[in-house]
């Protein structure tokens, strides 16, 4: 006999599983992880994850073949465009003191299965990150020995010529991921400790790299004898800013640590604001002295400042160049493996996750479940794998990661504002203490209330204007134009990234798409200004939203946009296998589940000024409590 199609209130009811969303708890401090870290933990965090090989090896590659001199205005941009997105994460990262970053942003406020999938990729990310990271850490170290490891490997090992796998087995990067994971795994004071060490010595090797470096300056590098400032025009600048904007990615590990921050709504924006600076400061200076040292042209890509150190007579000074690359190489291991199991925690305990993964130690009170079996993971992939095919794999996870944050930052803002609550003891007033269970259900509508719209409706000085938005539901308007927004930055920002001739379209019909896309982005801007959105001033928020936010997504669809065809067959790969474990596992156990049992509904109750408060406390006290059942009100 055939089986019945599933009905319609039967797709509904699974449709909504799918976009349910986590409950935003911004008050609460209670957590099973210890909160020991200060906002200088949580900035030394933010800087070893930006500041690694990138500035001993990105800064000479993309001044020879990209921009010349002028990589240190790359990098200014790039740090700008960072800066957007930062300013996003600091913004949640104060509201929502939780570990799970990007994933747990996306939950609180797009929904279940896409803050999975970004858990998903961004899990991914740290992988192949710290594998990456630590093939480099021990090539690097293995160059200082003049390749005396490597040497040693394929003659008593072998060599492979296998698709995907290294060349040989990687022994040392290996190593060195289980050693860091055992260090993080004995806590988080541990690994701040440890963190402090290697970041302060790599910041004093590059104010050594800084100070030696304006020393030995020499002006007539940067002149036009020498191909002058920008020697690739600004389409050079342009380029190089793509590539340097991933030298910034890795502040998202201050986000990910606030459920273990003292103060996490002054210490995440602070760090997150201090870190950044910090790592375009560095960036920029570095990338300065380094085209001033030596000509542009003549760079050695892949060691870049210890060969210009050389040429100008201090080779002495190479070896500490290698040792503050080394320092900083093992400040975004540890920033990978104590970021990587918190996100895994995170989906673990909303059930997302095997369950494994949810425990923490009773001493240490970390994850270390997710510690010891990621960091086996990621030492597993070191070992064998060739990562370079896969390095690009990173770009796509993070850049969808800002997109979905930011796209986030915008819902949230014009949602309703939970009543505030506190976390520990306080002093209400005595209606407040008698009726505390059960205030979240009230809402008072009075004559003051009244003249004060709403975070998701129309503006009262608009609404003469824009009329044909006032029937709008609170949040219907808000969600179509966030909508068409994006739609609209993807067909801008392939206009932007293909070009005309790309598109085979002609000339006319290039400029109108371009016209009107940039049109339609603008006026969904416009849109979404119209509507009203939540002020607080118990917490940071990121100014000019929603251009801010807006403009982060319509960069990072850009970015990903540049990527090749084959990173994202990979991508698409990936999120196949990360829907198999959603519907085989996270769906059927996720803590909504359980949230909401079957058969409950929430009502709310609107109280008009006619009505009595006394009225309104018996209509929402559960039915232990109520004198006598009665028929539920309606809106």
């Amino acid at each position: 006999m055939a089986r019945r199609l599933p009905n319609a209130a039967s797709l509904a009811r699974f449709c909504q599983k799918l976009n349910r969303l986590k409950p935003l708890e911004e008050s609460t401090m209670e957590t099973s992880l210890r909160r020991c870290l200060s906002t200088l933990d949580l900035t030394l965090l933010g800087v070893g994850g930006m500041v690694g090989s990138g500035l001993y090896v990105l800064t000479g590659t993309v001044a020879k073949t990209m921009a010349g001199p002028a990589v240190l205005l790359s990098f200014g941009v790039a740090a700008v465009a960072s800066l957007l997105a930062a300013l996003c994460y600091a913004e949640f990262g104060a509201r929502v003191p939780r570990t799970g970053s990007a994933y747990l942003f996306t939950y609180v406020s797009m929904g279940e299965l896409w803050a999975f999938l970004i858990g998903w990729n961004v899990l991914l990310e740290y992988l192949i990150g710290g594998a990456a990271v630590a093939r480099a850490w021990s090539g690097y170290l293995d160059s200082i020995f003049s390749h005396r490891i490597r040497n040693f490997t394929e003659t008593h090992v072998g060599v492979w010529q296998v698709p995907l796998l290294g060349h040989y087995p990687d022994f040392l990067a290996a190593g060195i991921l289980l050693l860091a994971s055992a260090f993080v795994s004995c806590g988080a004071r541990v690994s701040s400790w440890l963190n402090h060490t290697f970041s302060a010595i790599s910041l004093l090797v590059i104010l050594f790299i800084i100070i030696l470096g304006f020393i030995l300056a020499q002006p007539h590098n940067w002149s036009a004898e020498e191909g002058g400032f920008a020697p690739f025009g600004f389409s050079g600048v342009m380029a190089g800013t793509a590539s340097c904007f991933y030298a910034f990615v890795g502040f998202d590990v201050i986000a990910a640590s606030s459920e273990e921050a003292q103060n996490p709504r002054r210490a995440v924006p602070m760090a997150i604001a201090i870190a950044l600076g910090l790592a375009a400061g560095a960036y920029i200076l570095v990338s300065t002295v380094l085209t001033l040292m030596v000509p542009w042209h003549s760079l050695e890509p892949d060691s870049a400042l210890a060969d210009a150190f050389y040429r100008r007579g201090y080779s002495w000074a190479g070896f500490i160049v290698a040792a503050g690359s080394i320092c900083a190489m093992n400040t975004v291991l540890l920033s990978n493996l104590f970021s990587l199991p918190r996100i895994v925690y995170a989906m673990a305990v909303d059930g997302l996750f095997f369950q494994v993964f949810a425990r923490v130690h009773p001493r240490t009170q970390v994850p270390v479940v997710g510690i010891l079996v990621f960091g086996g993971f990621m030492a597993l992939l070191a070992l064998l794998l060739d990562l370079e095919a896969l390095v690009q794999f990173l770009s796509i996870g993070t850049l969808l990661a800002y997109t979905f944050v930011a796209a986030s930052i915008i819902v949230l803002r014009f949602q309703k504002a939970s009543p505030p609550s506190s976390p520990g003891p306080a002093s209400p007033g005595p209606l407040s203490k008698e009726h505390s269970s059960f205030s979240d259900h009230i809402e008072l509508v009075g004559t003051e209330q009244a003249s004060v719209p709403e975070p998701g409706q129309l503006r009262p000085a608009l609404r003469r204007y824009l009329g044909f938005l006032s029937g709008c539901s609170p949040g219907a308007a808000v969600a179509w134009a966030l909508g068409i927004l994006v739609v609209s930055a993807i067909t801008l920002g392939c206009m932007l990234v293909f070009g005309n001739s790309a598109l085979h379209l002609p000339r006319w019909g290039y400029i109108l798409l371009l016209l009107l896309s940039s049109a339609v982005f603008l006026l969904s801007l416009l849109i979404l200004g119209a509507h009203q959105q939540q002020h607080r001033r118990d917490t940071f928020q990121i100014p000019m939203v929603p251009l801010t936010p807006a403009l982060s997504i319509l960069l990072n669809i850009c970015l990903m946009l540049k990527l090749s065809y084959l990173t994202w067959v990979r991508f698409c790969i990936w999120l196949l296998i990360g829907l198999a474990v959603y519907f085989g596992y996270g769906i059927w156990h996720s803590k909504e589940n359980q949230r909401e049992p079957p058969g409950l509904t929430t009502t709310r109750y609107v109280v008009f000024p006619s009505g009595s408060l006394e009225e309104t406390v018996q209509a929402v006290q559960p039915p232990s409590q109520a004198p006598a059942p009665a028929p539920s009100p309606t809106e």
